[in-house]
């Protein structure tokens, strides 16, 4: 018989820590399991001190589909029987991501020493955010960190989806605009100089129409290096002003003004909003600490903040979340009703999952009806451009051929 030390939690969450005797590592976690304890470490006696496995190196960010990957598979191992230790040190030795790999490395050996996960990961903040380490502390303590996990991937994966159809939905636009842009920009630069020179040689009165567009050529010709730098100083005393609150109040209230698009922006942080807390409340996190982690979530987004931190101090104060968040005046009357619908039949969270998906096939809708919309317009849009400034150039020619007759 061999001895093997331990560390478990059990179901109130409580951990605790002693020794036993079996004949093989996978007997000790049958007996410790058969308990019904959730193993966060085993190791025999005569490797105690030995773990703590290889560093994976530093360095190297960590992408979205990496941490989706982790979330699941750590899940899958835990419900598994795998004893955590066991778990995080094949999951970073197997990462693809080198800074996920690191990461682990050091969780690893936090969690063998008898750290709290939750514990561990709070000292990666750049790879888990609040929101990890509150869902993770909330699976410990309710003795449900599988079935947390699970739901962290399953959030992650769905935010990861959404950016994605945004993105996709913004891409071909943007390569449209673009090669639009570059095809005119070339047509002024190179092609209206020629005519222009053509007409000075002739001594002709210009029209109005085609004085505009050579001002604009020879302005682009003679004084892009002074454009470029206006342009680029322009952005980073933008970039300056808009690092300050009162910056990032303008940027925001001038992003959610803006016609056809702002509606679409506001959306997508209402969507992202009810999802988070929806997660947050069905993993156990209680709905004052739920908001204090949103309000790291919109850390960028002053105007959400600001909402946040209200609606936490008058939840703090006594009031339901339905009334705080109806205060403020930024949620639409369907989501406050709903959610005080949600609190008065005891199944919030249900709701905040039906309003998210409500707001997801809004945004759904939306990059479907701008995908088919966007590139008439950008078409006739760049055609009519093009075709004021063929106009302006001929406008001349017909006068030179009207004074030749």
């Amino acid at each position: 018989m061999a001895r093997f030390s331990y560390t478990v939690q059990d179901s109130r969450g409580e951990t605790s820590s002693g020794a036993i005797e079996a004949a093989d590592e996978n007997e000790a976690i049958s007996t410790l399991q058969a308990k019904g304890y959730f193993i966060l470490s085993i190791n025999s006696d005569k490797a105690a001190g030995a773990a703590g496995g290889k560093s994976a190196g530093s360095g190297g960010s960590v992408d979205l589909r990496d941490l989706v990957f982790f979330a699941e598979q750590l899940a899958t191992l835990l419900n598994g029987g795998v004893p955590l230790v066991r778990a995080l040190s094949l999951l970073g030795e197997n990462s693809s991501s080198k800074g996920l790999q690191w990461a682990l490395g050091q969780v690893t050996k936090d969690v063998a020493s008898g750290t709290a996960l939750y514990k561990a990961l709070e000292k990666h903040p750049k790879i888990f955010d609040t929101l990890w380490v509150s869902l993770v502390q909330a699976g410990e303590m309710g003795g449900q960190l599988p079935k947390v996990l699970k739901q962290i991937g399953a959030y992650m994966a769905s935010q990861a989806e959404l950016m994605g159809k945004i993105i996709t939905a913004m891409a071909y636009p943007g390569v449209l605009l673009t090669v639009s842009l570059g095809v005119l920009f070339f047509f002024i630069v190179k092609i209206v100089p020629v005519f222009a020179d053509i007409f000075a040689s002739f001594q002709v009165k210009l029209p109005p129409l085609t004085q505009a567009i050579i001002f604009v050529s020879n302005i682009l010709v003679h004084h892009l290096a002074g454009l470029i730098i206006s342009v680029v100083g322009t952005y980073f005393a933008w970039s300056a002003y808009t690092s300050t609150e009162p910056g990032q109040e303008t940027k925001w209230k001038m992003l959610f003004a803006i016609p056809f698009l702002g509606d679409f922006l506001k959306n997508i942080m209402i969507e992202r909003m009810l999802t988070t807390l929806s997660t947050l409340i069905e993993s156990g996190v209680s709905i004052l600490n739920a908001i204090s982690v949103l309000e790291g979530v919109f850390a960028k987004n002053i105007i959400f903040r600001r909402v946040l931190t209200a609606v936490k101090n008058d939840v703090a104060g006594g009031k339901s979340i339905s009334q705080s968040f109806k205060k403020t005046g930024v949620l639409p009357n369907l989501v406050t009703e709903m959610m005080f619908m949600g609190e008065e039949s005891g199944k919030l969270p249900d709701m905040l999952v039906t309003l998210s998906s409500f707001y997801k096939e809004q945004i759904d809708q939306f990059t479907r009806r701008f995908n088919a919309i966007v590139e008439p317009i950008m078409v006739v849009g760049i055609g009519a451009i093009i075709g004021v400034i063929v106009l302006a150039v001929f406008l001349p020619i017909f006068k030179l051929s009207n004074m030749g007759h």
